[in-house]
């Protein structure tokens, strides 16, 4: 495989609007793209927007009406896979010839799930992944997912998968990234501290793979301006820092972390810097020992209703 340009975006969402969110990575996608970007990285909850210092409401044993119809608009402001603003980011791929990589709030019946939805350049769905663990708070507004949404995907660019956030504090889920190969490590992110950059270093130099962290930079006026969070801060607080980056398998920044900015980040990749790399340590390969550890992957779905009863309604058999 040839070497190509990797981007990471680093900017706000237009809170709880999906449309507008997606006309802005539209304009960003374009950017990356002008720069010769093949690969396009977005960061955690970017198209429904991270509800950064919401409590919604809840104490333990209550719930109050305003924190209900604070996770209504949250609600209202999420995405159906697929759908209609799944469309429109597969357009955008095949518009500006890129593998897109965007973090969405997925709605899927009662439940909103953060989820990352990767696109080929032709402007195919290739899968998607929702995070397994929702942190402190997040588990509020956000469902759990299960084994089956942990896709690594061949592409001609290398072996593409997502860890979102601090998931990439599992050490289980990263080994089941490594153990299928994974070259093209996005790390979208909501954590825009200092420490992030030793965790996914980390990460480069444990699996050998390139890593994209995209983070939002986000200001108080990015949210409706009856948002309610503590202290009602003035419009211009920023609210999440960035820090986005790219890094290289053995651990080389391959572009600094940037902060308090919006920035396109890019970086040349070359997919033969992960074989060097597994040269002299292969964590799923030479350098495992199956003989003492072992994991085991669960990736069935895990529906919480099954039926046999046959999908024929509508059919002529029916009428």
């Amino acid at each position: 495989m040839r070497p190509f340009i990797g981007a990471v975006v680093q900017t706000a969402a237009v809170a709880f609007d999906p449309d507008r969110t997606i006309e802005k990575l539209g304009d960003y996608a374009a950017k990356a793209a002008a720069e010769g970007a093949k690969l396009v990285v977005f960061p955690e909850a970017f198209v429904g927007g991270y509800p950064k210092g919401l409590d919604f409401g809840a104490r333990v044993g209550s719930r109050t009406p305003a924190g209900r119809e604070a996770f209504r608009i949250y609600f209202d402001g999420a995405i159906d896979v697929p759908g209609p603003h799944v469309g429109r980011m597969a357009e955008i791929a095949a518009v500006n010839g890129i593998h897109l990589v965007v973090g969405v709030i997925e709605r899927d019946q009662g439940t909103l799930y953060c989820t990352v939805l990767f696109f080929a350049p032709d402007g195919s769905l290739l899968g998607k992944h929702r995070k397994l663990m929702p942190t402190a708070a997040e588990r509020l507004v956000w469902g759990f997912g299960d084994g089956a949404t942990l896709p690594v995907l061949q592409t001609p660019l290398g072996k593409l998968g997502a860890v979102i956030c601090w998931e990439n504090y599992m050490p289980m889920l990263r080994m089941a990234m490594y153990a299928k190969g994974v070259s093209l490590y996005c790390a979208p992110t909501a954590d825009d501290r200092e420490t992030w950059v030793s965790t996914v270093r980390h990460i480069a130099l444990e699996g050998r793979c390139f890593v994209f962290s995209a983070c939002q930079f986000t200001r108080r006026s990015d949210y409706p301006a009856d948002y309610a969070i503590d202290g009602n801060p003035a419009p211009e607080t920023i609210l999440m820092h960035g820090g986005s980056c790219i890094i290289g398998p053995l651990g080389r920044m391959l572009t600094e972390r940037v902060f308090d900015q919006d920035a396109v980040l890019t970086a040349e990749i070359d997919p033969a810097e992960v074989a060097r790399g597994k040269y002299d340590f292969d964590v799923s390969g030479h350098y495992a020992r199956p003989d003492v550890f072992r994991l085991m992957v669960n990736e069935t779905p895990q529906p919480v209703v099954e039926t046999n009863a046959p999908a024929v309604f509508g059919s002529r058999e029916n009428a």
